[in-house]
């Protein structure tokens, strides 16, 4: 039975980019040793950690005055990292709170000054986009979350602001061109778009940092880390040069307008076929919908349970929605074939012909 992996994260991966990794555990570039047993500071990493930042810089459209780092602890430690490095003594942090990775900024962004919620979506349960903010004027910065992984919902434009922009691009990085160059900070779990879980990649624009004189652990520091070139102290290898891999795949296939293109055809084709049949319903607002991750509902509740036994019976992984916000999730990341999306808008069709 063939496998469609529909997981949020960690998620599925090129095939090609699981081969050369799989090969790569046995001999690395014909060194005779595991990826696993090079030496992190030895050339034959620091060119896996060179070119994947060339390679970063390439896809986004974005020079030397912005700065790739690999670091660890997920994009969970970016929300305090952020504003640790960022949130100076006389300023706010502003933050979209449009659900669970928001709320989590806020609270973690509290610890190290003032917090201003400019957009709380709470009120129809995290559905929409809320673009009308307002920011104070004395904002350091501005924190979004690019793509709601949870609840299903994405920026398609992104809001306007004097202050510093943050975004936390986890689970849209790389789906789409994108003006890049609005953010003054950018980072990304990389197990949902961009290679395996482990390592975090944040692209910050340099000239933001230490403004604040706040006293910064070293390994917090993100100008340690860009002296070191992500080598301050031993970096996740593995899930680095898997993120190399993952990188080189994208600009194999066309690079980002193609990512677009493919994403588009199957967000598409899925939304369209939910919205077709009476027994599914999307409560998202349309111009707000995710094309990562769908989040959608069985009218009648009572049948979800036989669906999603339908749907491991038939191969579907990965299709049951967040444990907060329950339903069904389909997440559609880069490497997810269409042909995945068709065959589970196909099942759609039938358990719906059925009940």
């Amino acid at each position: 039975m063939q496998l469609h992996n529909f997981n949020s994260g960690p998620s599925i991966l090129p095939q090609e980019v699981l081969e050369k990794a799989a090969a790569a555990i046995h001999n690395f570039n014909n060194t005779g040793l595991s990826i696993l047993e090079i030496g992190h500071r030895t050339s034959h990493f620091v060119e896996v950690v060179k070119e994947a930042q060339t390679i970063v810089k390439r896809l986004m459209d974005i020079g030397d005055d912005y700065e790739v780092l690999f670091l660890q602890g997920g994009a969970t430690m970016q929300f305090m990292q952020v504003p640790m490095n960022l949130l100076d003594e006389n300023g706010l942090a502003a933050i979209c709170d449009n659900g669970v990775w928001g709320n989590k900024a806020v609270k973690e962004a509290s610890l190290f000054g003032p917090v201003k919620v400019v957009s709380d979506t709470a009120d129809k349960k995290h559905t929409y986009i809320n673009k009308a903010l307002d920011i104070p004027s004395n904002a350091t910065y501005l924190h979004i979350t690019t793509n709601n992984t949870v609840e299903g919902t994405q920026w398609h434009s992104y809001p306007q602001t004097s202050a510093l922009l943050v975004g936390d691009m986890s689970s849209d990085i790389f789906c789409r061109p994108t003006n890049f160059k609005a953010f003054d900070l950018m980072y990304a779990g990389a197990q949902k778009n961009m290679g395996a879980a482990g390592v975090t990649m944040v692209v910050v624009k340099k000239e933001i940092l230490g403004k604040t004189n706040r006293k910064i652990p070293a390994i917090l520091d993100y100008r340690k880390h860009i002296e070191a070139g992500s080598l301050l102290n031993t970096p996740p290898v593995f899930s680095i040069y898997v993120s190399l891999l993952t990188l080189r795949w994208i600009e194999a296939q066309g690079g980002l307008a193609a990512m677009e293109k493919l994403n588009l055809a199957k967000s598409n084709l899925l939304y369209n076929t939910i919205d077709s049949l009476s027994a599914f319903h999307c409560p998202i607002a349309k111009e707000d919908r995710s094309i990562m991750n769908a989040v959608f509902f069985l009218t009648d509740a009572s049948k979800e349970e036989a669906f999603l036994a339908l749907c491991k019976t038939e191969g579907m992984i990965g299709v049951k929605g967040y444990r907060t916000v329950g339903g069904i999730r389909v997440s559609m990341y880069n490497a997810l074939p269409y042909s995945s999306v068709e065959a589970f808008c196909n099942l759609m069709k039938s358990f719906a012909e059925k009940i």
